[in-house]
């Protein structure tokens, strides 16, 4: 059957990897609109023990090398080595920036001894085509003449590692989420009929179908609780009845939910210990609601529970204070999705979360780790969806002001106005082509 249930079809294998949780949260944003489950990478089926091993010990050295880069003196060399990994050129200036990089060399290099055909026999195995959230598998793929690849790019531009050694002759379809990605993989010479500008896959259980019903409920939730003084929704009172209708009033007064999420690796972590005295007192007072988010690793939320009751806010967890944790990662992008649904405000680093900013959700930004989180960060701010954090020690302070002149509700209005949406069902469009092929 095809991705709509109508007329005969190949398989879909969606293939992601734990480096980082952006390529693995758009898989599994994305699965649903594929009607396939997520496979990784480095598990079976496709990695043999070898490539897991391999794979593994990536892992280590990115999470490492990301932690590591935030220690004060001795963190210095690890920014610089971590900058120099995710390099991305100036776009402007010269266009043909094609020439391959010592990133790619490599990659195809470990192609040759074998890198990867775990991943390759499945496909042909299955007769599947391969749609992925991360580089390596549609690198080697088209390395090894696979040319059924769908490769969905997770940040607003990206380094020249996305691509083969020879991008002209290439045939890896690309899925961008914004239009810089677009103009980056043209000058690194893949052909216009290889890109396609869709937007990041969203969450389906965020969305509510075409008509965006279960976004445009949570949005109109949102700005009644960020707008507690009204001064934003005056403002825009004719276009937010318009597009929105009737805002709930039983909502107001009602405290704004921040939620602190800042990644897998834990590398931005202490953060929360320098805002939570600053947070106290609106907490106790009803003023603010705070969900700390550490993923799938116990080590990182008994730490954030330490610095709650060091902070003499233990009374409040579970009760205006909460600590979200799972033990994989499924069922934590389930309850995550569930959070965001009633969070009013994002402070997370400029990872893959800044898409989600299109969801009416206003974003507060931690400094960036790596030059594509930079960028992402730009992206966001050029539209007005997002913030630079303000000093953490001093939170409740920036926080009460962008609440009492309508700050973060036109962040949150912005966002919904202007950024893409409907990338899940665009890049399940892509893929359907190919599998008719």
């Amino acid at each position: 059957m095809g991705l709509d249930g109508n007329g005969p079809r190949r398989r879909v294998a969606l293939v992601a990897v734990d480096m980082g949780l952006g390529h693995l949260r758009a898989a599994h944003a994305l699965a649903p609109a594929l009607a396939t489950p997520v496979l990784e990478i480095d598990r079976p089926p496709l990695a043999s023990p070898a490539e897991q091993r391999r794979w593994g010990q990536v892992r280590a050295f990115y999470e490492t090398l990301s932690r590591s880069s935030q220690l004060p003196v001795v963190g210095r060399p690890m920014r610089r080595l971590l900058e120099g990994i995710t390099f991305i050129p100036q776009l402007y200036g010269a266009r043909d920036q094609s020439r391959a990089t010592l990133g790619t060399r490599m990659l195809e290099a470990l192609a040759r001894r074998g890198f990867g055909r775990g991943a390759l026999d499945y496909l042909h195995r299955e007769d599947a085509t391969l749609v992925t959230t991360f580089y390596a598998p549609a690198v080697i793929a088209d390395f090894l003449g696979y040319h059924r690849t769908v490769c969905v790019v997770t940040d607003s531009d990206i380094n020249r590692v996305w691509v083969s050694r020879w991008p002209a002759h290439s045939t890896v379809h690309y899925c961008v989420p914004s239009e810089r990605a677009l103009r980056r993989l043209r000058a690194f010479g893949v052909r216009p009929e290889f890109t396609h500008l869709t937007g990041f896959p969203l969450p389906p259980e965020l969305m509510g179908g075409p008509d965006l019903a279960v976004l445009r409920a949570n949005l109109a939730a949102r700005l009644v609780r960020l707008d507690r003084r009204g001064v934003f929704r005056e403002q825009l009172r004719e276009e937010i009845a318009h597009l929105l209708g009737a805002l709930p009033t039983a909502e107001e007064g009602r405290p704004p939910l921040l939620t602190f999420a800042v990644g897998g690796a834990g590398a931005q972590l202490g953060i929360a210990r320098s805002f939570l005295p600053s947070l106290r007192r609106p907490l106790e007072q009803r003023q603010l609601r705070l969900a700390l988010v550490a993923g799938v690793r116990r080590d990182v939320a008994a730490r954030l529970e330490h610095w709650v009751r060091e902070a003499g806010l233990g009374a409040l967890l579970g009760d205006g204070v909460e600590i979200v944790c799972e033990e994989d990662f499924p069922t934590y992008f389930g309850r995550f999705n569930a959070l965001l649904a009633r969070t009013d405000i994002l402070w997370t680093k400029p990872s893959e979360l800044s898409f989600f900013a299109a969801l009416g959700i206003p974003l507060v930004f931690s400094w960036p780790l790596g030059v594509h989180e930079r960028v992402n960060r730009r992206w966001v701010l050029h539209r007005g969806a997002g913030f630079k954090q303000e000093s953490p020690g001093e939170a409740w302070e920036w926080l009460r002001e962008w609440l009492d002149d309508g700050t973060l509700a036109g962040a949150a209005w912005s966002g919904y106005q202007r950024l893409p949406k409907f990338g899940a069902a665009r890049i399940a469009e892509v893929a359907e082509r190919l599998m008719g092929d």
